[in-house]
């Protein structure tokens, strides 16, 4: 099965794309009952994932950031989240954030070395009306005062939003599917699959770039991991979020195990020899599931991370993070886009 590795490491390097079937068979490679096989299968499937990542992604590693603008009463049944309405948790609920907070956030995260800052409010969608208008004229103060790509996410779009979106200066809207289409009804019953798969649809028509990605360790097979890849890759998503599951006392996943770290890595790795081009960081959950192993994500594949706070649980102190990336080994990419932002929007 090393062989195996090596082969499939190969055909990725020259731009050849996996099967479903293909990237089950790197997973299979790990059930060896040898430990010193075994141990050998992992250092052979790291470095593929690490040439792959160096090859198309370069040396350096971006860095992003979040601020929960708006917290709590959710209209969605999500498992895994402490913001639902179904869910008697522990999770702050509040209004949309004051716009200067809201700016002062993305000013601390630029200085923290993020890359792209995004506004996240908990419901199914944001209408149009005073809210969305803050939001806009937020984006525009970011994208006119800071040197990162501002970005937001607000659940299901429609095409005039998304529209505006762009208008104002936003440059990624990010849309989690969660997790495969075969395991979402484990996970959500209040909307379908297929909107979520819309709204990065209409996300890409209007021109903001798309960052989409989901929630491993929910109870998912690894069948299933490998077909939230595979969608992920047909649908062109290139900045992919991989989140671990931090479980929340009160939601239904609250007593959910942990992956191994093991498992965290091949995950990644998994994900890398799928989606070869894509940006792929990992994000919520990886202080609770990875622990000592932070620092193993680059290796696995990974091309960034989140920094800061995550949206109802606690992130790393900023220090912390970056002698996380000390200890990698890996340099900060400063990668934003500049946009030209209309003054209609400007509170």
């Amino acid at each position: 099965m090393k062989y195996d590795v090596q082969e499939m490491s190969a055909l990725v390097l020259a731009g050849e794309t996996l099967s479903a079937e293909q990237a089950l068979r790197l997973v299979d490679g790990g059930e060896a009952a040898d430990e010193q096989t075994h141990g050998q299968y992992l250092a052979t499937l790291q470095e593929g994932s690490e040439a792959i990542r160096r090859h198309y992604c370069g040396e350096r590693v971006e860095l992003c950031s979040i601020i929960n603008a708006k917290s709590g009463r959710c209209a969605e049944n999500c498992a895994f989240c402490a913001q639902s309405q179904y869910h008697s948790t522990a999770a702050p609920v509040y209004p949309l954030q004051q716009p200067d907070k809201l700016v002062e956030a993305a000013k601390r995260a630029e200085q923290g070395g993020a890359r792209c800052f995004s506004l996240v409010t908990s419901g199914t969608r944001v209408q149009p009306g005073a809210e969305l208008d803050t939001l806009l004229a937020v984006i525009e103060r970011i994208a006119s005062q800071c040197h990162l790509d501002p970005s937001v996410s607000l659940g299901l779009l429609d095409s005039a939003i998304a529209r505006r979106l762009a208008d104002a200066g936003c440059v990624t809207y990010h849309h989690n599917l969660e997790t495969s289409r075969s395991f979402f009804s484990q996970v959500c019953t209040t909307h379908a699959y297929q909107q979520a798969i819309d709204t990065i649809t209409i996300a890409q028509q209007a021109g903001l770039r798309v960052c989409s990605g989901g929630i491993l360790g929910m109870g998912e097979t690894w069948a299933q991991r490998v077909e939230l890849a595979c969608t992920l890759r047909d649908l062109h998503i290139d900045s992919v979020a991989i989140n671990f599951l931090t479980p929340v006392p009160g939601t239904p996943l609250a007593e959910q195990p942990p992956l191994t770290p093991e498992d965290c890595l091949k995950s990644i790795s998994l994900f890398r020899y799928l989606l070869p081009q894509a940006r792929i960081s990992i994000c919520g959950g990886r202080q609770y599931q990875l622990a000592t192993h932070q620092a193993e994500i680059f290796r696995a594949g990974a091309s960034g991370m989140m920094i800061g706070d995550f949206l109802t649980t606690p992130g790393s102190a900023l220090c912390a993070d970056h002698q996380l990336l000390n200890q990698a080994g890996v340099r900060l990419q400063r990668f934003y886009t500049r946009c030209k932002v209309p003054s209609k929007h400007r509170i």
